[in-house]
């Protein structure tokens, strides 16, 4: 065996070319690196779970490379079908696709998926043991220069078969998505080749390494065929010996050697494996043409890569090498396109489960993709990556417990974008009705004072939806200074003019008004506790408390109230469930009062007229 050169070392990662990217695969975890349609790199890792079986299995020779086949196959099929989800298409679907997940409740592409999968398999069984088998026999019949079953005949369809993998390649190489898919192998093995080298991660350096590396699965292939010639050949000769072949149906006599073939395989890889294990495991010169074969058809299955597609290779070899040094690293995800419709129901469904409003996914979707609720059911459209991550992460901070209100940052009210945070209540839709009041109760001149004001929502949308001729003037007061600050930003956002006090409700105000309206604090001290999670820990306190009854604004409302309206004034009020009725009582130096409901035919509203 030759010696190292200085620098050199060996590593246990190898790696597998997928659509737009490469997997690679330590001991212990695998990571899948993707270029998405956006031109970002995305990374996949997955822990392997540890198996004292597959420990002592490891040990075993034959088993452990029969084992360890399986098992890259099914995780590459894995991979590469969510390589394709990453890198897929992402214009609308067909009419087709769109009537089987209706109709048929059916993913098309992930049917389509299955479906190649088996063809594959069942066009690999076609070409390289059927065909070979086929053409053999059809020598043997066309003279006596060809004995069944001897090794002329085992050499023959060996020859055939490995000639016919050639042309296979060739072919597939002749379509674009595949000679990537072969420049992203070549990446891989320079990736590689460029660690064990001892050089510094990086494309320049893995551009100038070898696209050729010992431990690669073409290698695998061809000895899996040379092999097998060797392998078939013996047990043919012994099984013709001793008459298993002697079977007069040419038809019978085929299936039986077609099923002999296929029950070997698994014998044929394990031994292939044990072989390619040890020849990677020297470079002396003796061995070179025991790999050369295996080296000439890496050409053909690898390519130059560009070195956009090295800088992906290399992205996935680091996340499993760190993944494989620090077993505390935690898994990663592909962020993966979605039409607006299945996004929408997903989340939709997960904050469900998690007890949050269905509609909250509903105006999340709506607002980040500017798509009307009414139609995100039935929009197609589709979301690039960077704005699925952009709506997961509002998700995110929703599924913990902040509003998601606070987390966009503003919200509609009665025709006026509101910018909100912790500084202010969140308005609600019925607080609508209140401002729309205002405005139906609005006369020429009318002086209105908004108490209580918060975002300025009332006043704000008073002022903007009042006819200008109508020359009102609004003052809004509140005991929050910080709350009347983004108040003071909204009006100059909705470019309205309102007059803004800090004051504890009349404390600061001077002179009268034609229209007071407010909105207090009205939950009972002892119910603040019960509220939600949202309300609790995100909204200010200040700005729901309402006392031991949720009636200590109330009181004073009914009392300062008289004093800083004009005659035939009006106040209306937004209340709490079930405190209507003792609010009108408080109003008893009003002429005129009467309840009015909400959009749940709640009591939720009082005008009082002095």
């Amino acid at each position: 065996m030759s010696k190292k050169k200085k620098g050199d070392r060996r590593t246990y990662i190898g790696g597998q070319a997928v659509l737009e990217g490469v997997m690679m695969r330590g001991k212990t975890a695998y990571a899948t690196a993707v270029r998405d349609p956006e031109g970002n790199i995305q990374i996949e890792s997955r822990r392997l779970a540890p198996s004292r079986k597959r420990k002592i299995i490891s040990k075993i020779p034959l088993v452990r490379g029969v084992v360890n086949f399986v098992s890259s196959l099914v995780i590459g099929s894995k991979i590469l079908m969510r390589s394709a989800e990453v890198y897929g298409d992402t214009e609308q679907p067909s009419k087709f696709e769109k009537w089987c997940e209706e109709k048929l409740h059916l993913n098309i592409m992930s049917a389509i998926s299955v479906i190649a999968t088996v063809l594959g398999v069942a066009l690999a069984i076609g070409l390289f043991v059927v065909l070979p088998m086929f053409f053999a026999d059809l020598l043997v019949d066309s003279g006596n220069w060809l004995k069944k079953y001897s090794i002329g005949y085992n050499l023959i369809q060996g020859g055939l078969r490995l000639v016919i993998f050639i042309l296979y390649i060739f072919a597939i190489s002749l379509m674009k998505d595949i000679r990537r898919v072969f420049m992203y192998h070549g990446a891989e093995h320079k990736t590689i080749t460029c660690f064990e080298k001892g050089l510094p991660l990086t494309a320049e350096n893995a551009k100038s390494c070898s696209r050729i590396h010992d431990r690669c699965g073409t290698t695998f292939l061809f000895l899996v065929m040379a092999i097998s010639i060797v392998v078939f050949s013996v047990v043919n000769w012994l099984l013709n010996k001793y008459g298993i072949y002697d079977i007069s149906n040419r038809v019978l006599e085929f299936l039986a050697q077609f099923g002999i073939k296929i029950l070997l395989l698994p014998l044929v890889a394990g031994l292939s494996y044990e072989v390619l294990k040890l020849l990677a495991k020297s470079d002396s010169k003796i061995l070179l043409p025991i790999k050369a074969p295996g080296f000439a058809l890496q050409k053909l299955t690898t390519r130059e890569p560009t070195d956009d597609m090295l800088e992906v290779a290399i992205a996935a070899f680091n996340r499993v090498y760190d993944m494989d040094e620090n077993p505390s690293l935690a898994e990663t995800d592909f962020t993966v396109s979605k039409t607006v419709k299945k996004y929408t129901e997903e989340l939709r469904q997960l904050f469900v489960s998690e007890g949050i409003d269905e509609s909250d996914a509903e105006w999340l979707v709506s607002m980040k993709t500017d798509i009307p609720r009414s139609e995100l059911a039935d929009s197609d459209k589709m979301l690039l990556p960077s704005k699925v991550r952009e709506m997961d992460e509002i998700a995110g901070q929703r599924l913990q417990g902040k509003p998601l209100w606070y987390i966009l940052g503003s919200t509609e009210f009665y025709g006026c974008e509101i910018n909100v945070d912790e500084r202010v209540l969140i308005p609600r839709p019925e607080t609508e009705l209140l401002a729309e009041a205002v405005v139906k109760t609005v006369e020429e001149g009318n002086k209105i004072l908004d108490l209580c004001t918060g975002s300025g929502c009332i006043a704000i949308s008073v002022a903007k939806n009042t006819p200008k001729e109508k020359k009102i003037t609004v003052t809004a007061a509140d005991i929050s200074a910080d709350a009347l600050a983004l108040a003071a930003e909204n009006a100059d956002k909705n470019d309205v003019s309102v007059k803004f006090v800090e004051s504890d409700l009349f404390s600061a105000i001077k002179g009268k008004f034609d229209i007071i309206v407010c909105n207090p604090p009205y939950i009972k001290h002892s119910d603040m506790k019960t509220l939600q999670k949202e309300v609790r820990d995100f909204e200010p306190s200040l700005a729901l408390d309402g006392g031991e009854d949720g009636l200590d604004f109330y009181r004073r409302l009914a009392k300062d109230a008289p004093r800083r309206l004009n005659r035939g004034g009006t106040l209306l009020l937004e209340c709490g469930q079930g405190q209507a009725q003792e609010i009108v009582k408080l109003l008893s130096k009003f002429e005129y009062t009467m309840i009015m409901r909400d959009y749940n035919d709640v009591e939720r509203f009082i005008r009082a007229v002095l």
